[in-house]
């Protein structure tokens, strides 16, 4: 047993050492744990247990090195799990939220790895949900979280103004187009508004059709209240096509606030398979770092369509779905 320990200490010697040499290293995460009840599913109903309802539980570290002359070394590393489990998350990829690094400067940021979408950014800016939580903007509105294999350039807040751009190698052999991803966005972000707008497109796997989805994304906080409006155009593969509409407000109530939002998908495929999903929810700070938390949304689905309830981190079973449970951040 002594001698497992030493190991040990030794193998975290070697983790820390370098770390001295840093301007700043940060260890970082979010254990979440709730209830979730799914109703509405062709198989039943189900009951469970869930990690990452709210948002996805995760171990992090970032880092930067002061290289000097404004310019700076920098670096994420995110691995989700589950709570509930122990297992890694994303389908077991050991850093499967983050894996990035890259050069800062007063001009901007450029890094390279595993990234998230400018696309999702700007829809997680607005959800009232921030996408977790059975009331998702997820659920209905199309969007790619992540971006493998990405090049990411990022500029500073100028006067409100900020920017991304970002492309995702395909990587295959003699076919520079197939799996490729390209995503950018513009924003503009001052006191109480926030505007975006983001565009993503993925190639499938041969280069011979692509998914394209752009985002208008405003928020805007009246210190009572804050208002999120959301309209998306969203061009699937084949003949998908949509219109999607997002309406949300946040209500601060003592401690907590108060969510809800009505989300729009207008299927303008043939199918014309529609769906509506309302949400309402509340999450209460028992501090800086802890809330609880429960929500509930349901989905009406036009015959032939099955859009289901998530959250965070699960697509959902049924269209309707209650959660409650606690998150906590350290």
């Amino acid at each position: 047993m002594k001698h497992s320990s030493l190991i040990v200490l030794a193998v975290l010697g070697t983790l820390t050492g370098p770390s001295f040499g840093q301007t700043s290293l940060t260890v970082y995460g979010i254990v979440d744990a709730g209830v979730v009840y799914e109703r509405g599913s062709a198989t039943g109903n189900v009951t469970r247990l869930t990690s990452g309802v709210q948002s996805g539980s995760r171990l992090g570290f970032k880092g930067m090195e002061d290289l000097g002359g404004g310019l700076s070394a920098k670096f994420t590393l995110e691995s989700g799990f589950g709570t509930d489990t122990g297992a890694l998350g994303q389908g077991g990829l050991l850093f499967g939220r983050q894996a990035w690094v890259g050069l800062g400067s007063r001009w901007g940021d450029l890094t390279f790895g595993r990234q998230h979408s400018p696309h999702y950014v700007a829809l997680d800016q607005i959800d009232p949900f921030g996408t977790g939580l059975a009331g998702s903007s997820t659920n209905l509105i199309p969007t790619v979280t992540r971006m493998n294999n990405s090049i990411k350039l990022s500029t500073p807040a100028w006067s409100g103004f900020v920017g991304e751009l970002a492309y995702g190698l395909g990587e295959v052999p003699g076919n520079s187009t197939a799996n490729r991803q390209i995503g950018a966005s513009v924003g503009y972000a001052n006191g109480p508004l926030v505007i975006r707008l983001a565009h993503q497109t993925t190639e499938n796997a041969l280069g011979s059709d692509n998914a394209r989805n752009t985002l208008f994304a405003g928020k805007f906080d009246f210190g009572r209240a804050a208002a999120s409006l959301g309209v998306g155009l969203d061009r699937g593969l084949g003949a998908a096509r949509s219109r999607d509409y997002l309406l949300g407000v946040t209500v601060p109530v003592g401690a907590g606030a108060f969510l809800a939002s009505f989300i729009r998908r207008d299927d303008r495929s043939a199918l014309n398979g529609d769906a509506d999903q309302w949400a309402v929810g509340y999450t209460y700070s028992l501090s800086k770092r802890t809330n609880l938390y429960t929500s509930y949304a349901r989905i009406n689905n036009d015959p032939g369509t099955a859009y289901s309830v998530g959250n965070a981190t699960e697509t959902g079973s049924g269209d309707k779905a209650f959660n409650i449970g606690i998150r906590h951040k350290f």
